[in-house]
Parts: C-alpha cells; structure tokens; sequence
C-alpha cells in the first residue's frame, strides 16, 4: 500500500509539472511562426530558468531529460535551449557507506581485498553516479564509478509514467500525431538504459581508444574489465586540468593549436568514418593531461549513425561548406520526414540563404559549423520538416567541440580546419571506392545483370503477348483501410436497427391493449429504451473510440 501511495504521489508530481508548463512556450519549437521568432520578441522572463530548476527538482530522470532536450533545436526554443545547457548535475553525495555497500556487492568481495586504497570522498558526485578515487594492489592509481543504489528502479518508474502520459498526449492533440512523443520517450529510454549498464560505456572507452589511436595527443582511459559490473566503473585515473581552467601561462608556454585541431579531425572521423557521436564533449567532460594531451572522459552517451545516414551527414556538411545550398536542402529532405504541412519552396529558399552567408564568412569569426546545423534544424522545424536525431547530436557536438577549440587556441581558423578535413575524407572515400576489389565487385554485378537481362525482358514480353500479367496486392486484408470500412458498415446496421426500433415503439405507443408499465405498453416501452441504448452506445463509441488519422508524412527524398 506504501509503494502505491508512493507511486501515485510521484505521478501527481509529474502531472502538477506538465500542467504548470503546458502552455509557457517550451515546445514551440514545433510551431510554424514561433520557430522563426527571435529570443528577444517572447516573454520568456524567469520561465526558462525555473523549468530548468524544476526539472532538476525532479530528479535524474528529468535532468537526463534536460539533457537530451538541450539537443533538440527543432523541439525547445532558444531561451529554453540556453537554460537547459546550463543545467547543473552536481548533487549531493551518497554516504560512503552505501557506496562501500555497494562496491562489494557488485564485486562480491570486501572493498580491501580489491582495493589497497579507496577514498571516502568522492572525486565528482552526479545524479546518476559518484566517482571515487583508489589504488589497487599492484598500485595503479584508477577511478571508480558507483551507481547510486535503487536509481535504476526509480527510472524505469518515471519512463514508465511519462510513457503512458505521452501515449494519451499522442491520440487526443495533433502536437502529438505530429510529434510522437511516445516514440521519443520511447528513443529516450533505450538510450537512457543503455548508459545505465556501465559495461556499455566500458565498450565505448575500448572502442574510442582505438579509433583515437592516429592521433596520439588524444587520450582514452582504458576500463579495467576485470571490476568492471553493470552498476560498476574501473578505469584509469585521469589527472590534469580541465579545459576551461587553461592558464594564460600554458598557453604561452605551449601552442595549443595543433591539439584542437587534431580534436577536431578525432571527433570528424569519429562521426563520418567510425558512426558514432558523442553526445557530450563540453569542455568540463575533457582534461589538458600533465604530458599535453587531452583527455576523454564520460563516454556512456554515445549515439550510433547508420551508414546511410553518415553519408548524407557528410555530404550535407560537404555542400555547406562548399557554399551549395540547394544540395544542402535536398540532403535535409532525404534525412527528414515531410510532415502534411511542408512548405518545401520556403525551405530551399531559406536554406540557400542561410548557407550563402554562412559560405560568404570567413576565420575565426564567421558563422561556426555546429550553429550553422541547429539553424538548419530550426530552419526545417518551421517549414514542416522532421530532421533525423542524428542531425541536431552533429550540430551540438560540434558546437560544444566549438567552445573547447576556442578555449584551446582562439585564433584557430575552425572553418578551415574542417573544410580540408572533409576535402581529405572525401577523397579517402573516393580512393576506396576505385580500389580493385570494389571495381571488381561492381564488374560481376554488371556482368551478371548483362547476362540476366535478355531473359527476364523475354519473359515479360511474353506475358504481355499472352495477356497474362498479372499485378497482385497483398495486405490489402489486413490494412486499416479495410478495418475502416467494417467500422462504418457496423456503425450504419447499428444505426438502422437503432431508428426501427424506435419508429417501431412510437408506432406502438397507440395500442390500447396489452401490459402496461408505467402507464406505457410495456413492449413499446422496452423497444423505445433498446433503441435508445443503442444510439447512446454508439454515440459515446464515436466521441471515444473514433481517432482522427495521423497526418500524411512522406520520408526520404521525392
């Protein structure tokens, strides 16, 4: 009883959220007019910063949340935007008993037949996990990060909660036929869970370290598998200074534009090459080592890109800085989903402005890639247009990746630096793509379709010339088309027998003869109170079980 209490009590607190901030402008980003409004020109005044308190009030799941929104251009506004990336996830640590507790019971043995050392006060303390620093027995210097006891049980409760309350939202609003906020609470919890098994993250560090190995000045600390659990982090202790407290002094002492640029080209090929993005490498999340290199850490946010998608990531990137905006546009259309609204002339012409300027700037103060990818975001928001996920992580990524450049060397010319990047990934692909074998593989295919050709064009040729080509269609039996269609011929003989019987009670209220009941005859009386069930049934079946159809979307290119 305790446990529902609880669990009502937690869905009130959630629902009192919603319901303060439904209609405070967090998501117009989805709005046609309100996307293209400037910061300035809403009245936004204390509303971002007391949603972002109040999502940290929360508790991790909406911090996380904040987090993920903080990403998506297309959904939140710039005011919102600029709150949620300010979001603080610094809480107050767990005793050091529960994390003692907790360490040996993901080990399964006491903490000092691992650990020569382990420091009660922990490195860093989040709401999803406290870092600790220790000395095994062999005395290398590492670091452990501890899941906080029963964290996992209280997220699936809140996904859980948020789930069903975006399923209603998605069949009673078109914000929500048009958005889906079920499939990206959906998204969001597949993600969340996955950074929650540290194993996972163990994997990203692996891989990480050997994709980052052709640039030596960047650095991965390796996992310790062997105290490594799902609830369980070992790795190598990191030490040095972070980013944003570079001095002026080992500035001087050290040009610290060959290591931002070799950062750059890293998290390039990281994306375009390897597939994989990032989602978090804000200055605080890298280290400038005691030997120059800098230092990768919190790798459990990790987005995956499909290879096709990589592609048109690329080559919209390509086209941008090429000055091709039209390229650009048809790139966003072949990613995004055409939604019932779209207004495409609108968007080739406002892309091809938008990367005209972007093309026309220059140095360190022209336009930067990753602002130029959230305004292609916002662009497509307010034209109609859904943009991939994958598109809004590059555009943050690449501008946090921004912020750390300009902290490391401020006079670095970043355009440039990714413009002769994606000159030398382009012509690897190139090279590759005229390499012997895949020339040879494209030969035979063409062989074979040569050799195939003639018979399959006889074969139709003759089906023609003996009437017998056939088109079949299959599913047809199964679509919701046909499930409609019952619909209606229920809801038509329902309403036929609905009238008759009660044109056949009025017809019968005249008939002096027969049991009475309530000064009426009684069968006339019944088939009257039959009839009207009926109608009632079927008007309340319309009002709610009817949904109206979701809007017509188109993906991919025309």
């Amino acid at each position: 009883m305790t446990d529902t209490r609880q669990a009502l009590a937690r869905n009130a607190q959630i629902l009192r959220f919603l319901m303060k901030y439904r209609k405070a402008g967090v998501l117009t980003g989805f709005d046609l007019d309100a996307a293209t409004v400037e910061v300035d020109e809403v009245d936004v005044a204390g509303q971002p910063e007391a949603f972002v308190d109040d999502l940290e009030a929360l508790g991790p799941t909406f911090i996380k949340i904040g987090q993920a929104l903080s990403t998506r251009p297309d959904m939140v506004p710039p005011a919102y935007l600029a709150a949620l990336e300010r979001m603080q996830d610094d809480v107050a640590p767990v005793p050091f008993q529960v994390i003692h507790a907790a360490v040996e019971d993901a080990l399964g043995v006491r903490i000092n037949k691992v650990f020569d050392s382990f420091d009660e006060t922990p490195l860093g303390s989040a709401s999803l996990a406290q870092v600790h620093r220790a000395t095994l027995r062999d005395g290398r210097n590492i670091a452990v990060k501890v899941q906080r006891p029963g964290i996992v049980e209280q997220i699936r409760d809140d996904l859980d909660t948020l789930a069903r309350l975006a399923g209603g939202i998605d069949r009673v609003t078109d914000l929500g036929r048009r958005v889906r906020f079920a499939d990206w609470v959906h998204e969001f919890r597949r993600t969340l869970l996955a950074e929650l098994d540290y194993r996972v993250e163990a994997e990203n560090l692996d891989r990480f370290d050997a994709h980052f190995a052709a640039y030596p000045s960047l650095f991965v600390p390796k996992p310790i598998w062997d105290l490594t659990r799902p609830r369980l982090l070992t790795m190598e202790l990191v030490e040095g200074t972070k980013v944003t407290a570079i001095s002026g002094l080992q500035r001087t002492e050290r040009d610290m534009a060959p290591l931002a640029t070799a950062l750059l080209h890293g998290y390039l090929d990281q994306v375009f090459v390897h597939g994989e993005i990032h989602a978090d490498p804000h200055p605080g999340n890298l280290l400038y080592t005691r030997d120059g290199r800098l230092a990768l850490l919190d790798l459990g946010m990790v987005a995956h890109v499909p290879p096709r998608t990589r592609e048109r990531l690329l080559k919209l990137l390509f086209a941008a800085v090429d000055g091709r905006g039209e390229q650009v546009a048809a790139e966003g259309i072949a990613m995004g989903t055409r939604l019932e609204d779209f207004d495409e002339e609108r968007y080739y012409r406002d892309v091809g402005q938008l990367v005209a300027r972007y093309a026309a700037q220059s140095g360190a103060t022209g336009q930067t890639e990753g602002r130029l990818v959230l305004d292609l975001v916002r662009l497509a928001t307010a034209c109609g247009l859904r943009t991939a996920p994958e598109m809004s992580l590059l555009g943050k990524t690449l501008l946090h990746l921004e912020s750390v450049v300009r902290t490391l060397a401020p006079e670095l010319d970043m355009k440039r630096v990714v413009e002769d990047h994606l000159n030398d990934m382009m012509r690897q692909r190139l090279r590759k793509s005229l390499s012997p074998a895949n020339l040879a593989s494209e030969m035979m295919d063409l062989q074979e379709l040569v050799r195939e050709a003639p018979r399959k064009v006889s074969n139709v040729l003759s089906l023609l010339a003996e009437n017998r080509l056939r088109v079949r269609l299959t599913g047809l039996e199964e679509s919701h088309l046909l499930e409609s269609l019952h619909k209606i011929a229920n809801r038509i003989a329902a309403g036929v027998v609905t009238a008759a019987l009660i044109l056949a009670s009025a017809l019968m209220m005249d008939n002096p003869g027969g049991p009475r009941l309530f000064g009426y005859p009684a069968i006339a009386l019944l088939l009257f109170l039959t009839g009207a069930g009926l109608g009632i049934a079927i008007v309340l079946s319309a009002l709610l079980g009817d949904r109206r159809a979701r809007p017509n979307e188109e993906s991919g290119p025309h």
